[in-house]
């Protein structure tokens, strides 16, 4: 990013939001748990736990089927299977986005959910485009090729520089094309996603605040290593427990790249992520193997002490300081709307 963070923490620090983010992150090496924190109540049915969702009241299931992977194997069938099985265990939540794979990842969604899986998912899809015109034909899009009329959540994707949140919310921005489709009934809830930065999210509650907006949801990377560099753990999530917003966490494993320093297994990676107050913890499948281990740290998960939690982070803590294993963070790498700018509009 061009500008530093010390003039980023300047910025966003007149809110108020940097400092309450903060505090709350001292509270957090203590473990806010997900076991003591009214937003995420959880229920185990069958081989699934569901929490709720922020102040939604929806219920969604612990583990979230992410969208780009299942447009990873090769066969289209195979990931159509991959939708159906994890919907008849138990997953309701589908994470998916406009950009994944061109497109292919809805498409393969959309055709999994005919048949009657519609009726048993929450759907969550993202859209890229920070204009009106943009926004509107990528949920138009979103919409044909999940072969639905209604999406359950709508979020605002990859909000990564400190001015996504400006373009957003101006005159003209996506905030109307989304505020728009809700009125008529194309969506129901609204959130954003983000992997760069803490700050950046602050930055988008902080324009949300401005506009007397408050999103439903937020997106973001909480692994077992964001909690040592550039933390959204201890920045961000005490903001949104506080204001009933759902907890949707992503990157438990960084993509594979967090198992790579050989300090931690993938379910204690699910492990950790679950228990936060996260409301779901959307992990890309795209096996049968991979959707047998996500039940597995379902069925083996249980609350974890404030001692486990603190010899997971000891054991993390050296490898994690500079953000290696977070490459989402540190490089252009994952940053799909860097690489095809005409995206945002």
């Amino acid at each position: 990013m061009d500008i530093s963070r010390r003039d980023l923490l300047k910025v966003v620090s007149t809110s108020g939001l940097v400092a309450a983010g903060l505090a709350g992150g001292e509270a957090l090496f203590s473990q806010v748990s997900a076991q003591n924190t009214p937003a995420t109540t959880q229920t185990r049915s069958g081989e699934m736990i569901y929490r709720t969702l922020g102040r939604t009241g929806e219920k969604v299931s612990l583990i979230g089927l992410g969208g780009h992977h299942i447009g990873r194997p090769k066969d289209e069938q195979e990931g159509i299977r991959l939708v159906r099985t994890a919907i008849d265990r138990g997953i309701n939540f589908m994470d998916n986005s406009w950009d994944y794979h061109n497109g292919g990842s809805e498409i393969r969604m959309g055709k999994a959910l005919k048949d009657g899986y519609r009726q048993k998912a929450f759907l969550m899809t993202k859209i890229d485009g920070r204009t009106k015109e943009a926004a509107t034909k990528q949920i138009n899009d979103s919409l044909q090729r999940l072969q639905t009329d209604r999406i359950d959540l709508l979020q605002h994707h990859e909000i990564l520089r400190m001015e996504d949140p400006d373009r957003v919310f101006a005159p003209g921005g996506a905030m109307e094309a989304v505020l728009e489709a809700q009125k008529a009934g194309k969506i129901r809830y609204i959130g954003f996603t983000g992997h760069k930065d803490p700050l950046v999210h602050l930055r988008m509650l902080e324009a949300a605040a401005q506009n007397n907006f408050r999103f439903d949801t937020v997106q973001m990377p909480l692994n077992v290593m964001d909690a040592h560099f550039r933390s959204f753990e201890r920045q961000v999530l005490p903001i949104l427990v506080k204001d009933g917003i759902g907890v949707l966490g992503m990157k438990s494993m960084g993509d594979q790249n967090i198992l790579k320093s050989n300090t931690v297994k993938p379910i204690e990676c699910l492990h950790y992520a679950m228990n936060l107050p996260t409301s779901t913890v959307i992990t890309g499948i795209e096996s049968m193997e991979i959707l047998n281990q996500a039940f597995e740290a379902v069925r083996t998960f249980q609350p974890m002490s404030q001692q486990q939690v603190r010899e997971l982070l000891n054991r993390t803590r050296q490898v994690a300081l500079k953000g290696q294993y977070e490459p989402f963070k540190t490089t252009s790498q994952f940053d799909s709307t860097a690489k095809n700018p005409e995206w945002l509009g």
